[in-house]
Parts: structure tokens; sequence; C-alpha cells
């Protein structure tokens, strides 16, 4: 798919909710770290060296021998994307924000399914990108090491015997990876035990980051858990650890899930059509208050209560719903109050199809 029909589409394939476990995992990443070898760290670089490397990414993915196996990959710079278009990245999650900073020396790499993406000179040369639905990390990393495997068939990246892949932030050194999974936790938190399982997560080498990654508010009781350590650990150790503490979380889930249609189905019933209800007819609505609402529906749609609709358009209207998606619907800017209202006629008129 060519970057401008990315950024016109408010879907992708992480969005479908037909993977493992999508009821409560909506998405699994695997992102590595990789730079070239003797070339300086992105933050180094003047505009000349950062399109050298550009440059030098487009030549590897234009190998279709190397990446006969992976799929087409297309390379596109962030400079030819307005504003509101590079916002839509991130909002996707093909991009971080970072790399929108000094976005004339950078470029982003995206499969045509957008399930693979690679970020140009953000704080490392590529950040390897692969992002499915459901409970899939093993998948993720089979493909990210696919991509890796091939670009490294003509591009040098810097490694070191003792340390492994080398990289700007020492956090990052070894693997150079981050692996997550995003989870929907809404029992947990009605039932005030989300709290005592967050915490616990900080006590095996994990964090806890909000919708868009680090430094990001859980909107909609969705959490991202991922590794914070890179360095002696195998990819496979880095996996595996984080796939045995989401399966708890999971776990846990669904027994507070369990509890409430027990013991408090009513309450559930409520709600969830109080939020059915605002979604389908409420005349303005902030971004905030959509998540919620879409969390409070989202969890009645998983426990059975309420049929008709599915967790695929909760989804993809997550993106739909950003201010960023909402201008380039538009086709002007607004303000916020303005966007408010846009945004509960764009959700009322999805409703009214269903």
């Amino acid at each position: 798919m060519p970057l401008r029909e990315t950024v016109n589409n408010s879907h992708s394939r992480w969005m479908d909710a037909d993977g493992p476990v999508a009821d409560i995992a909506i998405s699994s990443r695997i992102r590595v770290a990789r730079n070239l070898a003797g070339v300086p760290f992105p933050h180094l670089l003047d505009q000349t060296k950062a399109e050298e490397v550009i440059h030098a990414v487009r030549i590897a993915v234009e190998d279709k021998e190397a990446f006969s196996r992976v799929g087409s990959l297309e390379l596109s710079l962030l400079s030819e994307l307005s504003p509101v278009e590079r916002q839509i990245l991130v909002d996707k999650h093909l991009i971080s924000p970072d790399l929108l900073n000094n976005f004339e020396r950078k470029a982003v790499v995206l499969r045509d399914d957008e399930v693979i993406s690679i970020m140009i000179n953000e704080e490392d040369h590529l950040r390897i990108q692969c992002l499915m639905p459901g409970l899939q990390l093993q998948e993720a990393w089979d493909l990210v090491n696919q991509v890796d495997d091939a670009l490294e068939r003509t591009l040098d990246f810097a490694f070191s015997e003792k340390l492994g892949y080398l990289t700007a932030c020492p956090t990052n050194v070894g693997t150079g990876m981050r692996a997550s999974v995003m989870l929907h936790l809404p029992a947990l938190k009605l039932i005030k035990q989300l709290g005592g399982v967050l915490n616990a997560i900080s006590k095996v080498g994990l964090t806890v980051r909000g919708l868009f990654g680090e430094g990001t508010e859980a909107l909609g009781d969705f959490f991202q858990i991922s590794n914070q350590i890179t360095l002696g650990q195998s990819e496979e150790e880095i996996i595996n650890n984080i796939v045995a503490v989401v399966s708890q979380i999971i776990t846990q889930e669904q027994a507070a899930r369990n509890t409430l249609y027990k013991d408090r189905r009513e309450f559930v019933e409520d709600l969830v059509c109080r939020a059915y209800g605002t979604l389908k007819y409420a005349h303005i609505l902030s971004y905030e208050e959509s998540m919620r609402l879409f969390s409070e529906l989202r969890l009645g749609i998983e426990m059975g209560l309420i049929t008709g609709i599915h967790a695929r358009l909760l989804n993809e209207l997550t993106v739909k719903i950003r201010p960023a998606f909402l201008i380039k619907l538009a086709g002007n800017e607004m303000s916020a109050h303005q966007r408010d209202i846009f945004r509960a006629g764009l959700i009322r008129k999805e409703f009214e199809q269903l």
C-alpha cells in the first residue's frame, strides 16, 4: 500500500481482532534497534549523512531476492507528508512520536498490510517493527528476524561479540529488542485488583506503558506490557518471559470477568448499555470519554452481553477519532470543541450502520 493510501486509511492489520486471546490481548509488537557500522548515531548526523543512511536502506529493501519471503516493502520520506499525515502514522502505531522530530532527515518503510514497519533515523538508524493482532509475540519475532536477515545481506550492522548489537541508548544494547503486548484490562480495574497486578509486573523486569508507549496514559483500560532488559538475555528468553507474565494477567482478567458476570451482572449490563447509548446518540464526545466508552462497550462484547458489534470496529475507531484523522476527514483545521462535535457525529454514523 503506497504511503498516501496508508494515511488515508484508518485500518491496519493489527486491528482485526482475530489473533489468539484477542478479547484481552489487542496486539503484539516486536521492535529491534539496528545501526550501520562506522556511521555516527542519528543524533550526530547532518542532513547529508542522514540521506546516505536512507539511501542505503532503500537499496537494501529493494533487493527482491532478499525479501522474497517477507513481502514487498516500500520506503517513503516523512517530508512527503503533511504534519497531520505524519501524526496519523503515529496514531496507527506504525511509527513513534520521536520520528516526527527533525522529520526532514527521516523515512519509514512499510509493508502493504502495515504488519512490518521500519523507522529510519529515529534514535537508531533502523527500528524494525512487527505489529500483529492478539498474542503473537513469537510469530512477530519470526517475521522481524526474517526482515533483519534480509537487511543484513546488504547492510553491515554495528555489532560487538561481547555486547551484541550496539545502540544509541545503552538500555537497548544487546538484542536491541523491545517486545510488548497491548492488553485490555477493564474487569481487573472494576474489581479493584488492577493496581496490585501492575505493581507486580515491575518486579519481574517488565514495565507498563500507556496506549502510545513510553510517557503516555492508559486510556480506555489499555496497558502496554514490555521488557526493560535487552542485555544478557536472548530474544527467546525475553519473549518467553513476557508471554508467561502476560498469560498470567490474561488468566486474572478472565477470572475477574467471570466474577463480574456471576456476582454483578446487572451492574455490568447497565455500564455497557449506558456506554452504547452514549456512543450512539451523543453529540459531543472528547477523545478521552470516547475511549472510556469504547472500553466499557468492548467489555460487554467480550462477555457476550451485547451482539452485532465487532471489536474490530472499535479498534479502528480508536484511530479514526484521533484529532489528526478527524482533521484529515474534515479537510480543515478544527478547534478542540469542533473536533468533539465532529467525533461524536462520526461515531453516531458508524453505529447507525450496524
